[in-house]
């Protein structure tokens, strides 16, 4: 069976930015108190005429373009987002009409700031199969849309992006592509972590609209404590089950939610920070597009190259757990 390897990364910011000194103006906070807790100075935020079906499009078409190939060579759309363009039908099917994926079947993946790992995971094996040769990955969010901007717990926290990336097979006798995966899913702590309303438990309503049921409500002292926890274990199994070590790998991919989480986790793995890739100070957290986003700048830095391993890790709303092992093919 073929090994499967990533091939090409797209991404897509949106061009408005939504800063701390911004935020002083909305709610009770401060550029020093988001930057001492978060790591955040800035977020980017989609006009209110863009939704995620298009920044999916966008980093899409930026992934096409790098690879050099046209949108109906691939086999499947994976597009991963809490914030879908509507419940049905799925982003999916509107990124791949409008890229022109013509013959390529796909599906969203809900799985809040695991999403982009759970694609990945799951790509790999429809590729390592045999039974795909393309297969897009896309991690986007309009997280702007479901934040409640009263809320100073959660609306220092979160921007709008997109990232894709493409998973194909590799060749005979070459060395890179995935190594292993780690996913879990723990729902005991879904209540941690959740938009209450808007589905068919508490459907949209005058009085869910008035109770504000339909923005991102967190308990931010659990989530921090489980994502620590949970991210260093995914990481520290995976690594054993590989016979790898710390020193193995060359940059560490985290989901970019909290600075802290991110530090902690590393100094508990034994990672040095300069091995580990942040840059949540510019985009906030993007949900299922910070892992690309992220590894579009470690490539950019130098810290990514081809023929070294990459590990990405993550911690979502479910909860959700994942980390994936690569050797990074370009």
């Amino acid at each position: 069976m073929p090994k499967a390897k990533i091939t090409a990364l797209g991404c897509y910011v949106p061009t408005g930015v939504l800063t701390n000194y911004d935020l002083e103006k909305m709610v009770e906070t401060s550029n020093d108190w988001i930057l001492e807790r978060t790591g955040i100075a800035e977020r980017h935020i989609a006009p209110q005429d863009v939704a995620t079906s298009d920044m999916a499009v966008e980093a899409s078409r930026a992934l096409l373009a790098q690879r050099g190939i046209e949108a109906d060579t691939i086999d499947a759309v994976i597009v991963c987002t809490v914030t879908p363009d509507m419940l049905f039908p799925a982003t999916a099917c509107l990124v791949q009409d409008r890229i022109g994926a013509r013959g390529a079947w796909g599906f969203d993946l809900v799985a809040a700031c695991s999403g982009f790992i759970f694609g990945l995971t799951t790509a790999a094996h429809l590729v390592s199969g045999g039974s795909h040769k393309r297969v897009l990955v896309v991690g986007a969010d309009t997280m702007s849309r479901i934040i409640d901007y009263k809320d100073r717990a959660t609306c220092i926290l979160f921007g709008d992006a997109a990232g894709a990336m493409l998973v194909e097979p590799s060749e005979d006798g070459e060395e890179t592509g995935f190594i292993g995966f780690l996913n879990e899913i723990d729902g005991s702590g879904g209540d941690y972590l959740k938009m209450p309303a808007g589905g068919s438990r508490i459907p949209a309503s005058r009085e869910t609209v008035d109770q504000r049921l339909h923005y991102v409500h967190q308990d931010g002292q659990q989530v921090f404590r489980y994502a620590v926890k949970k991210m260093y274990e995914v990481c520290r199994t995976l690594l054993d089950r590989h016979n790898l070590k710390v020193e193995d790998i060359a940059v560490m991919v985290p989901h970019q939610a909290n600075r802290r989480i991110i530090t902690a986790v590393a100094e508990r793995l034994g990672m040095p920070c300069d091995r580990v890739l942040i840059n949540i100070n510019r985009y906030g957290n993007t949900t299922a597009a910070t892992i690309p986003l992220a590894t579009r700048d470690a490539i950019a830095q130098g810290k990514l190259k081809k023929g070294d391993l990459v590990l990405f890790a993550a911690v979502g709303a479910g909860f959700t757990v994942g980390a994936n092992l690569w050797r990074w093919s370009y």
